[in-house]
């Protein structure tokens, strides 16, 4: 009998169930973080943005734990990520301070876009792209980044050595923004010629 109702949960696909739930409010939170921070509250911002950002890796637990993987899932759950990311990059360019330039966010949309692209390509034709270790560590600097900015743009005046660590993790975050696209770039292209050699 348990048995039974453990294949029944591993391949459920219906998409009202708990991972699902919490992708769409960490869309919410992310949705907020983008209002907030272009209307001054930075303090709230970075409230919603850590909330938002240290629960990405429950929805993920939760369906793998229960069984509840659904395809919605599998592509929510990373456009959710990307919109915290770059809407939080993106809100960040127009506030003086920020210590983030325009062509950091558009590296950082740009990465996510490259990545986005190839892994549509190579798992539609049934390969596998699952995110790295080291997409996994570019995500936490992009997130340090961000808080760090909001509390800069939160101090007044700002202390020197939060104006350090702020330029610190943004340049490092941009660093490994671009080196794990790079990475994803040649581990698709290793991929796509596999495949190429195998026809």
């Amino acid at each position: 009998m348990s048995t039974n109702l453990a294949m029944t949960s591993a391949t459920s696909t219906s998409i009202y169930n708990v991972p699902n739930a919490l992708t769409s409010a960490r869309f919410l939170l992310a949705i907020a973080v983008v209002v907030l921070i272009p209307m001054g509250y930075f303090a709230s911002a970075m409230i919603v943005f850590l909330i938002a950002a240290s629960t990405d890796w429950m929805d993920g637990y939760w369906a793998r734990k229960y069984g509840q993987v659904t395809k919605l899932g599998r592509i929510f759950d990373p456009f959710v990520d990307k919109i915290i990311i770059c809407g939080s990059f993106i809100a960040l360019v127009e506030q003086a301070g920020s210590g983030i330039a325009s062509w950091m966010a558009t590296v950082v949309v740009g990465r996510e876009l490259l990545v986005t692209s190839l892994r549509g390509i190579i798992e539609g034709g049934g390969g596998d792209f699952s995110a790295s270790w080291l997409g996994k560590w570019k995500m936490v600097l992009q997130c340090a980044a961000i808080v760090a900015s909001l509390l800069c743009l939160m101090s007044t005046p700002v202390a020197a050595w939060l104006s350090i660590t702020a330029t610190i993790l943004i340049w490092s975050s941009i660093a490994l923004t671009v080196y794990s696209g790079y990475d994803y770039t040649m581990a698709a292209a290793r991929v796509m010629r596999g495949e190429q050699d195998a026809s």
